[in-house]
């Protein structure tokens, strides 16, 4: 796997480390980027020791108890603590993942936790998703049909349905995403794989209507083809998810439809 880059902000240096919990006997280091809009210092690493007699398992758990015990400054999102949402995916101990279903102990030594890769910082552990769902709002994720609408639903058989096993699942953490090295270099064009995913999840629904439609706006030379196959995508999922075959599914669609 190619190694992942840190955030789009400059100089990193070393910040404050905080004293260790009083009579805790159980501790597990954190190392965290650190880095406010407001203050004008650089980006910084800030080192924390969790109490693991008095925090859950889970990486979130012990962020949760650095901003509820020791600073309530550290900024991070999270939401269903539950792999669903993908608000808590973050860079740790050097693979995009959920913090959420991470355990503490799958990590030895010092966890090292940064936000996604190649991202601007919005603040610490907050990457700016703005360019990532006006992307995903571009190819339209939605059904399009022209038939007239049934009165009750639109029909699939179970062979159609499970078409769609392996890309429903998708939670836009954009993980996968921010792993590509040709989505740092080109994200303002090409689409990256989870978005892509999500397309091809509407180019296979045959409840959908609007192939020739959707293939037309990815007909691109950047849109689409800056993918390499370098599968950086399919190793960092967390919900263990192939884009990659997902796009060099497009790809095919995009050949036969030409023959």
């Amino acid at each position: 796997m190619v190694e992942l880059a840190l955030p789009k902000n400059s100089r990193m240096q070393l910040g404050k480390t905080w004293p260790k919990p009083a009579n805790a006997t159980r501790l597990k280091e954190y190392q965290v980027y650190r880095w406010n809009p407001d203050d004008g210092r650089n980006p910084q690493i800030d080192t924390f020791y969790v109490d693991l007699d008095d925090c859950g398992p889970m990486i979130l758990d012990g962020l949760l108890y650095i901003k509820n015990k020791i600073d309530p400054t550290l900024t991070f999102r999270r939401s269903c603590r539950e792999g669903i949402c993908g608000s808590c995916a973050m860079n740790i101990d050097g693979l995009n993942t959920l913090a959420c279903t991470k355990g503490m102990d799958e990590v030895k030594g010092a966890i090292k936790i940064y936000p996604l890769p190649h991202m601007p910082v919005i603040k610490d552990l907050v990457p700016d998703l703005t360019n990532f769902y006006a992307q995903h709002r571009s190819i339209e994720p939605w059904l399009k049909t022209v038939s007239a609408t049934p009165q009750i639903e639109w029909k699939q058989s179970r062979e159609d349905r499970e078409k769609l096993d392996g890309l429903y699942e998708c939670i836009l953490c954009a993980s996968c995403s921010t792993s590509c090295p040709s989505y740092w270099w080109n994200g303002d064009r090409y689409l990256g794989p989870a978005v892509l995913l999500q397309a091809y999840r509407w180019l296979i629904d045959s409840r959908d209507e609007a192939t020739g439609e959707r293939l037309d706006n990815l007909e691109d030379p950047f849109r689409l083809y800056r993918c390499h196959t370098i599968m950086n995508c399919a190793n960092t999922c967390p919900k263990g998810l192939n884009p990659a075959k997902a796009i060099a599914e497009i790809k095919k669609m995009m050949v036969e439809r030409r023959v």
